[in-house]
């Protein structure tokens, strides 16, 4: 599957389960790890699982593969790793707390999009 489907497949199932403040980062010149880096929010640990989930399951439905999630027991930071792409959904104290954005904006090679 191409990334760039991979990543609109994972943008519309963030948005079909209303998660907030959705962020793409394009990181492909900067690690060799991913492309894109994607964060996003959602309002408890009850919808971070499920936006998590949804995105397994889109991803999945689309012929793509998902290598793993992690932090489901606790709920309130889930990476979903897709290969090429990395979503983080987090809660919002979280991710203000953890500030990816800032980590990762520092680096001029690093394009954000907010959809």
């Amino acid at each position: 599957m191409k990334t760039d489907e991979l990543l609109r497949i994972v943008i519309a199932a963030l948005e079909d389960l209303k998660a907030q403040n959705i962020l793409v980062l394009e990181a492909g010149r900067i690690t060799s790890l991913f492309d894109y880096m994607i964060i996003a929010s959602g309002t408890s640990t009850r919808q971070t699982k499920a936006l998590a989930h949804h995105v397994q399951e889109k991803v999945k439905a689309a012929g793509g593969k998902v290598y793993s999630i992690e932090g489901e027991q606790a709920g309130e930071w889930l990476l979903v790793d897709l290969g090429d792409i990395v979503v983080h959904i987090m809660q919002p104290t979280i991710r203000e707390y953890y500030d990816l954005e800032s980590l990762w904006a520092e680096s001029s090679a690093v394009k954000k999009k907010i959809l």
